[in-house]
């Protein structure tokens, strides 16, 4: 599955076609019939998203998300409200009172599916800054995170002059406190220093897609890749809009350069900037000296332990798997005895690089000591699990490390997988013990190879795509 999905509505047929479309999409979907059983369900439920319905009949859309957003188990869950009608004083209300967004019936399946996989996207990534404070906390090394948000960079880019009110600027600078910037999208791609927080992409209102062909290269741009972007489309423009969130755009206006409707959501968007902000500044702060190992830049033991541990119980709560990997060098001894210990050093450095690029954000990579890493991904099934191992397996192998004199050192690596299962103990030291026996099996089967702990059933078999252990074995003599 890939999410679970909350239905708030009570008009029964509403419920069932909006499951039919979210199931063939393989959502996992739970339903609620009034708001009060919607926030009842919450601790069995565990949505990762709630769509409701503007008209429930026990309170309000507004209520409901005021109340969700109050509730423990709510607070960092996306909401979308669907309403009968596009009426704006509603869809507005519906943002102030802590939507995500608003649709209106009928409901678009294509913009709709769009929008929760970004939502979701949005949502893992506020997840993984909660729970990399928890460590961080429980070694004693965190403060709470800030509550404020503070002043943000807004540039406007219109694709054309018709794509934006001409009062939209100084409507929105008298609406926010933040600094608004109106630029040509010849100029939007420009080094900016401080670089914007927020980029507001207007479509123009035919059928061009202008703006949208930006958001790709500001995506991949230094300067502007963690920026928050909000596409505005027109209503006639669906494919556009779906596009744009696909293509990384964190928040959407659909129906055109409303002022305050645009405030709301560039107030969202700067704040979950903001955010994102502090989860890359973490790797750089105070914790480097006790929590980083100084050779790979990665996280070590003390830190990796505690964060398995909430891995862990994040995953109990939520009912679902999670993986570790354990990856060791084969023949690394030999690399220092034969090239001595700056070549190892090197071959250490350059693997780090490889797992860290090779990776998912929500994934933890770290040196466990020598030359082991241990890789915890949340959200993992057996099956992903094992297709990462032998991924990375075939990385490793493929291209050999440079050292500075030019020599070339081809290298293979052995893993071992450990899966916390729902319903199971899964304490870090346990399931390291698992894939540290797995790893062991993988070595005493010739190396190079993947194995995983636990039923027979989940052992893994050589995969067929690395190269043999006597040809690793030929390249590091």
């Amino acid at each position: 599955m890939t999410g679970r999905i909350l239905i708030v509505d009570s008009v029964p047929t509403n419920r069932i076609v909006l499951r039919v479309k979210l199931a063939t999409a393989y959502y996992e979907v739970a339903q609620a019939g009034s708001g009060d059983s919607a926030l009842g369900s919450l601790r069995r439920t565990r949505p990762d998203l709630v769509i409701a319905a503007g008209n429930l009949p026990d309170m309000s859309a507004q209520t409901f998300c005021a109340s969700l957003r109050e509730h423990p188990l709510g607070a960092r869950v996306p909401i979308i409200v669907v309403l009968n009608t596009d009426d704006p004083d509603d869809r507005l209300a519906s943002l102030a009172a802590g939507a995500d967004d608003v649709l209106a019936r009928p409901l678009d399946e294509l913009v709709l599916l769009a929008r929760l996989r970004s939502l979701l996207r949005a949502r893992d990534a506020e997840a993984e800054l909660a729970l990399r404070d928890d460590t961080r906390r429980a070694l004693g090394l965190g403060e709470q995170p800030a509550d404020f948000v503070a002043p943000a960079r807004v540039m406007l880019v219109p694709a054309r002059a018709d794509a934006m009110p001409a009062a939209l600027p100084d409507q929105l600078r008298a609406a926010l406190p933040h600094r608004v910037e109106l630029v040509h999208p010849d100029d939007a791609l420009r080094d900016r220093d401080p670089p914007a927080d927020v980029i507001v992409l207007l479509e123009a209102p035919d059928a061009a897609s202008d703006a949208l062909s930006l958001l790709p290269q500001l995506r991949s741009a230094t300067r502007s890749r963690h920026a928050a972007i909000i596409y505005v489309a027109r209503p006639h423009q669906r494919a556009q809009a779906a596009a744009a969130l696909d293509m990384g755009a964190s928040d959407l206006l659909s129906a055109g350069p409303e002022a305050q409707e645009l405030a709301l959501r560039i107030t969202k968007q700067a704040a979950r900037k903001q955010t994102a902000d502090r989860l890359r500044a973490n790797m750089r702060d105070g914790l480097r000296a006790a929590l980083i190992d100084p050779l790979t830049g990665l996280y070590n033991r003390r830190y990796v332990m505690p964060h398995l541990d909430r891995v862990a119980e994040r995953a109990m709560r939520r009912d679902r798997s999670f993986a570790l990997l354990m990856l060791d060098l084969d023949h690394f001894k030999t690399v220092n005895d034969t090239l001595g210990h700056p070549a190892g050093d090197a071959v250490l450095i350059d693997l780090a690089d490889r797992l860290r690029d090779n990776m998912r954000a929500a994934d933890l990579v770290a040196r466990f000591g020598g030359e082991e890493f241990l890789i915890v991904m949340p959200d993992t099934t057996a099956d992903e699990a094992l297709r990462t191992g032998e991924r990375l397996g075939r990385i490793i192998a493929a291209a050999p490390v440079v050292l500075n004199d030019g020599q070339r050192i081809t290298v293979t690596a052995s893993i071992g997988i450990a899966l916390g299962l729902p319903g199971t103990t899964m304490s870090a030291h346990s399931l390291i013990d698992g894939a540290d026996r797995a790893l062991y099996r993988a070595k005493e089967l010739g190396r190079n190879r993947v194995e995983m702990a636990g039923p027979p059933h989940l052992l893994a078999g050589p995969p067929d795509a690395l190269p043999a252990p006597a040809e690793a074995k030929r390249a590091l003599r």
